[in-house]
């Protein structure tokens, strides 16, 4: 789902929950395989599937990401 998410067109803050799922995902499957005494690959496989979201999220085109907040002080309400 994740990746439908992140190859649909449009959907900005859909796409950052997709990132940010995957890498919760494959970093927490990481985890699981060290704690578990799994095989190095496992793990390794998993990192490096985490590398390739965070790389594919810090590289998106400009159109793709969210457009940060800008609050000027004189905008707040004391």
């Amino acid at each position: 789902m994740g990746a439908i998410a992140i190859l649909v067109p449009g959907f900005p803050r859909l796409k950052e929950w997709a990132y940010a799922g995957i890498f919760f995902n494959m970093t927490g499957a990481a985890a699981t395989g060290v704690f578990t005494h799994s095989a190095a690959w496992h793990v390794v496989v998993d990192l490096i599937l985490a590398a390739l979201t965070v790389a594919s999220w810090a590289l998106r085109p400009a159109s793709r990401r969210l457009e940060s907040p800008s609050f000027k002080l004189s905008e707040q309400v004391s």
